[in-house]
């Protein structure tokens, strides 16, 4: 854990999600069960329902998703603006992960909301639509993309692999079928959240191992940087610093006095080089 601090020291039920905010150097994050939003100065929105990843669409407004609803949120005004619906007409699921892509479209998963094998699915929105990618999917996660916009990477947790789908150049839409990127089953690793950096390394969150893990282009690791809690969500990049997520959802009351950290952020100071948080275009 050298060089792992505490970054926020309030903990999330589920913190995902971690965003940049490049015009104001700050970083902001989801508590998907306490369904806020929150920023390292110290702000916090409440939502009525699931909330748990985002993408820029201007300085202020927030593309976010919910477990109804894509909505563009403005942090400076409070207000909220309905885009599309997101499986509205079941109570099964919520989002789960999500991204901006390279095109200005969006990606996001869902999944039951007590992890209900196959009951999600891998969704972008582009262009004033919203189409549905992979289904089924139990736990979506991992959806980051290659700074060349090559391919996309996702994972459904449970099946300990992450895969990488090639990409239209003009578009960013599908263009071949998934195939497996890093098959971590061997080593019984769960996928969680991740990005990719400007030289193409792929930074996994690693829940149950208190681990970040680095891959490079080839699916080769190269790093591991241990965490000081199980449940390591998400990572994001911005400011010279490398953040993470967690949760302590999941944690025995015994792992949670083990385990005191569990739920804040973390940061740690890297050389690693983040591609830009890309605007939604709506």
């Amino acid at each position: 854990m050298t060089g792992v601090r505490v970054h926020d020291a309030r903990a999330c039920v589920l913190g995902e999600g971690p965003i940049w905010h490049s015009w104001s150097g700050a970083l902001f994050w989801f508590d998907i069960m306490d369904r806020k939003l929150l920023c390292d100065d110290g702000r916090a929105w409440q939502f009525p329902e699931h909330v748990s990843a985002g993408g820029w669409v201007t300085e202020t407004r927030l593309l976010i998703a919910s477990e109804t609803s894509l909505s563009v949120f403005d942090v400076k005004t409070g207000l909220s603006d309905h885009i599309c619906d997101l499986e509205k007409n079941t109570t099964l699921t919520r989002s789960n992960d999500g991204r901006a892509d390279p095109w200005g479209g969006f990606w996001i998963g869902t999944m039951g909301k007590n992890a209900e094998p196959d009951a999600g699915a891998i969704y972008r929105f582009y262009q004033g639509e919203l189409r549905q990618l992979f289904a089924p999917i139990t736990i979506s996660n991992a959806i980051c993309f290659a700074p060349d916009k090559s391919c996309a990477y996702f994972t459904d947790t449970p099946t300990q692999k992450i895969m990488k789908v090639l990409l239209d150049d003009a578009t960013g839409w599908p263009n071949a079928a998934p195939n497996v990127f890093l098959d971590l089953a061997s080593d019984d690793i769960n996928p969680d959240g991740a990005i990719v950096t400007t030289d193409g390394r792929l930074i996994n969150a690693q829940w149950g191992a208190a681990r970040l893990a680095v891959y490079d282009p080839s699916g080769t690791m190269s790093k591991t940087i241990e965490m000081p809690t199980d449940h390591i969500t998400c990572p994001a990049l911005g400011g010279g610093f490398l953040f993470a997520t967690s949760a302590r959802q999941g944690l025995t009351n015994a792992q949670k006095k083990e385990q005191p950290d569990a739920g804040k952020t973390f940061a740690i100071a890297t050389d690693l080089k983040p591609q830009p948080e890309y605007l939604v275009i709506l």
